[in-house]
């Protein structure tokens, strides 16, 4: 009677949530519209569209703009590239070493295009890393070494802006006029990965893997179907002929995962370049590239309709209500998610055309994150592995987690670039998980007794959902658009007497969509 009597207001509250949610969007859809509709002459950035004589579309997000001007030139790349190159595996039938030849001379044609006479940079970098990598790597130390010789490049690259070739000598200038169409250092910031991974691997092959294979297929759903997790690829070290020079450049610059990621580890990739990988059928990738196909129509269609990244360059939102102010600022994370997504996937999708797998990088809507945790294992999820594998473990993981997180997402700003709002929003987000990580902590312990224990549990930790939610939207502002000098006018406006309502409003929605997500997430546990 009592499970029949739960069943009833358990579905009962799910039809509020589904309801509620419809409202809600039906409100930020028709409020953004009219938006739109009425500050479209003062907005910067819109250009004659296409799609269903709409009007205007927003481009005024460079990177999407580059990204979707040259979509054209990248697919007949891709295509090019991959033909040939999975040609000759099939031809010649080659193993890791012929494969890293084949890719590094696309690669290497890619690369004269992008940055032309700059390559020299890259080559001398990565040459030098490959040198401390072989002499070093045996010794206790080497990991620091490792740490200080490519940070010191990071911040170089950035400080010099890829450097002139001047500074050589003068006899060099001339080279500065073939600079290519694409600046090295905006680049190399994925390189600086791959060098740290492949060092860090090779570091560790050195030693006696404490990898047990076996139990872990045991508890991985993904290798109990026979197919090979990204995880068991990454743990388990490659045979030392794959440890050559040829194949550690082909990993830096391999033409698919060059410019964007996603950001695989060196044994991962060494491992497939050798046998390519077959988690995923043609029939798979092929449904893959529609679904990027479906998602792009999307995005236009949305560029098309809402301005919200016009509206955040043009700062035309400083002067909206804060109901206004709050519908651009979740548009523009939602654009954001949806902009990265399109990019990473569609890199992703080539690379997997080429037998190479990468773990994916939006595994999760950022519409479906109600902590801050799940947020950062979703949002760039392949850098997140790398963090693990590389920074999080190696500084003493879990029983050091308050201080790692500091050093992490400083790291993942400088990474980035060189901006104070980058580093606002690292030590934003690192304040941010404090509470989390100590309410995650004494909630371990906390055991629930009886039904309304769990009621009480359910609600607490959906206002602690709506809370982050809120938090999340703060740091990444900060971050991304408006900079740590707009902290103090963003808070003002919702702290206002105009302000405090929405904000209230703001929680009761974020609240109704957190326990939506338990709802969706109660759902998945009971299908598996």
């Amino acid at each position: 009677m009592k499970n029949c009597l739960y069943n009833n207001m358990y579905k009962k509250e799910l039809g509020f949530l589904v309801l509620y949610a419809i409202a809600f969007y039906a409100f930020i859809i028709q409020r953004s519209l009219l938006l739109s509709r009425d500050h479209y002459r003062k907005l910067p950035g819109l250009r004659p569209g296409w799609l269903f004589h709409l009007g205007f579309s927003d481009a005024s997000d460079a990177q999407w703009r580059n990204f979707r001007g040259n979509l054209p030139i990248l697919t007949l790349v891709l295509t090019i590239f991959t033909a040939l190159a999975n040609m000759s595996r099939s031809y010649f039938h080659l193993k890791a070493k012929g494969m890293s030849i084949v890719w590094l001379f696309i690669s290497m044609v890619y690369l004269l295009y992008l940055h032309g006479a700059c390559i020299i940079f890259i080559l001398s970098i990565a040459a030098a890393n490959f040198l401390l990598t072989k002499i070093f790597a045996r010794t206790k130390y080497f990991p620091w070494a490792l740490w200080v010789y490519n940070i010191f490049f990071l911040l170089c690259n950035r400080v010099y802006k890829g450097y002139s070739f001047t500074l050589f000598g003068q006899r060099w200038a001339y080279l500065d006029h073939f600079r290519g169409t694409f600046r090295w250092h905006i680049c190399f910031n994925f390189v600086v990965l791959r060098m740290i991974s492949f060092g860090y691997d090779y570091h560790l092959a050195q030693q006696d893997s404490c990898f047990d294979q076996k139990r872990h297929i045991q508890r991985c759903c993904i290798c109990k179907s026979g197919k090979i997790c990204n995880y068991v690829l990454q743990e388990r070290s490659v045979q030392s002929k794959n440890l050559k020079f040829s194949i550690y450049l082909c990993y830096l610059v391999y033409a698919p995962l060059y410019i964007a990621g996603p950001i695989i580890s060196f044994n991962a990739f060494a491992s497939q370049l050798d046998a390519p990988q077959k988690n995923n059928s043609r029939r798979d990738i092929a449904w893959y590239g529609l679904r990027w196909v479906f998602t792009l129509f999307l995005m236009e269609l949305i560029t098309h309709m809402f301005y919200y990244n016009a509206f955040a360059i043009s700062g035309l939102w400083r002067h909206l209500s804060p109901m206004d102010i709050f519908i651009i600022g979740y548009g523009i994370l939602n654009f954001m998610w949806l902009k990265f997504s399109l990019i990473w996937r569609y890199f992703r999708f080539w690379s997997l055309v080429s037998g190479i797998e990468t773990p994916e990088n939006m595994p999760r809507c950022i519409n479906n994150c109600y902590n801050l945790e799940s947020f950062w294992k979703n949002w760039h999820a392949s850098f997140n592995k790398w963090i693990v594998r590389y920074m999080y473990i190696p500084l003493g993981g879990s029983q050091r987690k308050l201080l790692n997180i500091w050093v992490i997402f400083t790291f993942v700003a400088i990474w980035h670039d060189l901006e104070w709002k980058l580093l606002s929003w690292a030590w934003l987000t690192c304040l941010f998980f404090i509470p989390e990580l100590l309410v995650k902590s004494a909630s371990n312990t906390f055991q629930v007794e009886n039904a309304f224990g769990e009621f009480v549990f359910r609600e607490l930790s959906a206002f602690a959902g709506a809370i982050t939610i809120t938090c999340l939207m703060v740091a990444n502002l900060v971050g991304y658009v408006i900079g740590p000098s707009g902290i103090n006018w963003l808070i003002s406006q919702f702290l206002s007497k105009e302000g405090l309502p929405i904000l209230g409003g703001m929680l009761i929605s974020f609240y109704v969509g957190t326990k939506l997500m338990f709802h969706i997430h109660a759902a998945k546990e009971r299908r598996k």
